[in-house]
């Protein structure tokens, strides 16, 4: 925990809401609302690493409704709890009573539909954040599941015709989150959404977010500074340091394998400043780090594949079928010289997202257009590529002459046997056809000279 952070503490007061939830406010200024089982697994996880006897005394569980007076009781019973755990040297200064209070301010709440879609959703966070209007389109919703180790793997944006809360339960998963996160890939907007105080914080802590998980390569030196600033509470100096740093504004995908440089190997791929990131680990266990650039990716598609075995798909069974994805994109090494290459991943349909996205923000940049408005439209659901642009239609070059390989299965005609990470099946013209290469209007020929 911060210097600063103990000292606001110092102020901190809670306050009970009807729901039974908890204001935390530090020096008058409202952080976070919390439940009492939320605060109840805190003193759990606490118990649990430093033991019982460390641990201040947790207002106990009441089987009844609580009275008016038993709410006003509880409530001074927890703040004295906040207080002798700030007070602790060894529980304040903790990490894990510190990631308790960022994760908590993070934490949004909304009352929405069954039937809301994902811009309702959006606006609803938005609403409840008092995040302006014109800001909105800067942010997207994002399925994400978290690990036991605070890992975070991105399985895919919420698109428009999703219904976000049917997406989430029927994975009946307590481990799969929406996330709100910046939509857009080039740091110079940044600027615009730090003008206002919510989307300073909302960056802040994306940010902050993404050093912790090392998705930002931080060495001691940068990591001093970082720290100096937050302890002054300097968001905006914050922000525009990390910039600076390597792999700022990438998301960061799970492990998984590639073709490239030969077939088989362990990768780890990063989306962000308009190109994938690779670091392989080759056969002989040695790394390479390379970077694919966007603008020369003349197109991609994703595929879906189901191992076969005398004809049947060996990998079915009740109600369920093991689809394996794929992004391919075919890449310009040198001039006159295009490869395909192959990413074989469960996020390989985030990976298209991302692509798409880089695609249509450069294009929009070239043409002088307004980056805001391509957010507004993009947040309206009002981007529409033309047919030419949305799938280009190419050789075969994907397909590998190893007869072992296993059969390429369209994608969109899978989704109507089987759930893929609780996407629903849709009749819409932008379900991922096997056969549909998205055709790159970004992509530019290159010399050798510029290699």
């Amino acid at each position: 925990m911060t210097k600063r952070q103990r000292g606001a503490l110092k102020g901190r007061h809670v306050v009970p809401r009807m729901c039974r939830a908890y204001n935390i406010h530090v020096n008058g200024v409202l952080h976070c609302r919390v439940r009492y089982s939320e605060l109840l697994g805190l003193h759990e996880q606490i118990k649990k690493e430093y033991g019982s006897n460390v641990v201040p005394s947790f207002p106990p569980k009441k089987i009844f409704t609580l009275t008016p007076a038993e709410v006003e009781q509880r409530r001074e019973q927890l703040e004295k709890y906040m207080q002798a755990v700030r007070q602790d040297p060894v529980l304040g200064a903790s990490e894990l009573f510190n990631s308790f209070l960022r994760k908590a301010q993070q934490k949004v709440k909304v009352n929405i539909l069954t039937s809301d879609q994902t811009e309702d959703v959006l606006e609803a966070v938005a609403l409840k954040l008092g995040l302006p209007d014109e800001l909105v389109g800067y942010f997207s919703l994002f399925l994400v599941r978290e690990g036991s180790d605070g890992s975070c793997t991105f399985v895919r944006k919420l698109q428009e015709f999703e219904l976000p809360y049917v997406s989430v339960t029927s994975l009946q998963n307590p481990d799969y989150h929406v996330v709100l996160r910046k939509s857009y890939w080039d740091s110079a907007y940044d600027s615009d959404v730090m003008e206002n105080r919510v989307g300073l914080n909302l960056l802040y802590a994306q940010t902050v977010s993404d050093i912790e998980r090392g998705w930002i390569l931080v060495n001691k030196e940068q990591h001093r500074q970082l720290k100096s600033l937050q302890e002054k509470g300097s968001k905006k100096e914050f922000i525009r340091l990390a910039q600076t740093l390597k792999y700022f504004g990438y998301i960061k995908f799970d492990p998984c394998i590639t073709d490239f440089p030969e077939k088989g190997c362990h990768v780890i791929v990063s989306a962000g400043n308009n190109e994938l990131n690779f670091h392989v680990k080759l056969p002989n266990d040695q790394m390479k780090e390379g970077s694919f650039k966007v603008t020369r990716m003349r197109c991609w598609r994703v595929t879906s594949s189901v191992p076969m075995a005398n004809g049947t798909a060996s990998s079915c069974g009740p109600g369920r079928c093991e689809v394996k994805l794929e992004l391919a994109f075919e890449y310009l090494m040198s001039k006159d010289r295009l490869q395909w290459v192959t990413i074989t991943s469960p996020q390989a349909i985030m990976m298209s997202i991302c692509l798409q996205s880089m695609v249509d923000e450069l294009m929009v940049k070239k043409s002088g257009g307004s980056i805001k408005k391509m957010l507004k439209k993009r947040h309206n659901g009002a981007i529409h590529r033309s047919d030419s642009q949305q799938a280009v239609k190419s050789p075969p070059l994907l397909d590998s002459p190893d007869p072992s390989r296993e059969q390429v299965v369209k994608l969109s005609s899978k989704l109507t046997s089987v759930t893929l990470r609780g996407i629903s099946t849709s009749s819409s013209s932008n379900d991922i056809s096997g056969n549909d290469f998205h055709g790159n209007y970004a992509f530019e020929g290159i010399g050798d000279d510029d290699l």
